[in-house]
């Protein structure tokens, strides 16, 4: 989140610490530990530059899970890229319901940026997915299961539209995906003014993805959108949360446990009420419970507990029964990565 060296400062400086014993805050700014801080991380603010395989840059600088953080990467990395190119590509991670919201509300604030469009990835296997298929059937083409899994990505496209961005949809194409299954996709986007384009970046590289890219650019050089952020960070810490439960989960309230209660008003006590949300929550569902595939309905978002992150600049609600740390596979990636004498790396791919 930070600018620049002096705002790394400031924000390492507003990190909350604890409490003394007659129940006073205490700040890194009162250990005056923030110089320390920031000489650590002198290093660490700068961006890396590095280049796709057809070299092409690449600007590679932070990137936490947008299930529990916010999910894109540094200010300054988006910054020196508008700088340096005509035009920027960031990502922001998972579901749209959680990176793209984040990207929206939180990044965009701080940084002062307005994005011209979103390019909303989809997969058709995905769509299986939320249409009811089992993991074994993911592979398997079922036009059936996708017309049940669009609601889903109909629900994304609606999101991507609250923020006054029409998005364009990229079909990440899988050697399994059925024309008429793709067709399909393509008609229901068309039907709600997203262009939905089959990218083929993974098997062709660049000359893949070339109609992707001509989409994108006809709608930033023709397009109407025009960024509003979904809610304004002086609204009281329960409605900015209802909002993002109600208009970006399609939940009916927001229900909060005693616990939550506790620490919301600890929150506003330390006066952190204007800053916006980072909800955690699982990126496997629109809710906060990862069975329920589709874009569910009739149901209510848990706020378990909270945390925030005062120096970061954002509360974060805890939703539902969720997994903070990221588990790793049953074989680690680590295991098939070598490299021999001749500086050779093998593995990563």
């Amino acid at each position: 989140m930070s600018k620049n060296i002096d705002d790394l400062k400031s924000r390492l400086a507003n990190i909350f610490v604890g409490f003394t014993f007659d129940k006073k805050p205490i700040y890194a700014r009162d250990l005056k530990a923030q110089g320390a801080m920031a000489i650590l991380l002198k290093d660490a603010i700068k961006p890396n530059l590095v280049q796709t395989l057809e070299g092409n840059p690449a600007i590679l600088h932070g990137g936490p899970f947008a299930n529990i953080a916010q999910g894109t990467n540094t200010i300054i990395a988006t910054k020196m890229g508008l700088s340096l190119g005509d035009y920027v590509v960031t990502e922001a991670g998972f579901g749209a319901d959680l990176g793209a919201e984040k990207f929206m509300n939180i990044k965009c604030g701080y940084a002062g940026l307005a994005p011209n469009v979103i390019v909303l990835v989809a997969t058709i296997r995905a769509l299986r997915h939320h249409g009811g298929a089992k993991k074994e059937e993911y592979n398997s083409p079922s036009i059936d299961r996708v017309i049940k899994g669009f609601l889903n990505l109909e629900k994304h496209i609606e999101n991507c539209k609250k923020f006054g961005i029409t998005p364009v949809v990229a079909i990440n194409y899988f050697p399994n995906d059925s024309t008429e299954e793709i067709e399909y996709v393509q008609t229901q986007c068309e039907k709600m003014g997203a262009k939905a384009v089959v990218s083929y970046g993974f098997a062709q590289g660049g000359d893949g993805t070339t109609k992707l890219a001509e989409a994108v650019l006809d709608v930033i050089e023709n397009g109407n959108n025009k960024f509003k952020p979904l809610y304004d960070w002086n609204m009281k810490v329960e409605d900015k949360i209802n909002r993002i439960a109600t208009e970006i989960y399609g939940a009916d309230g927001v229900e909060y446990s005693s616990k939550a209660r506790t620490q919301l008003k600890m929150i506003n006590d330390l006066g952190y009420d204007k800053l916006p949300i980072c909800m955690a929550k699982t990126q496997k569902s629109l809710s906060d419970k990862e069975t329920l595939v589709g874009r569910p309905k009739g149901f209510t978002v848990n706020v378990r507990e909270f945390e925030f992150a005062a120096g970061a600049g954002f509360i974060i609600p805890i939703l539902g029964d969720m997994m903070r740390m990221p588990g790793l596979p049953v074989v680690p990636a680590s295991e098939h990565m070598d490299i021999d004498n001749n500086g050779k790396i093998s593995g990563l791919s």
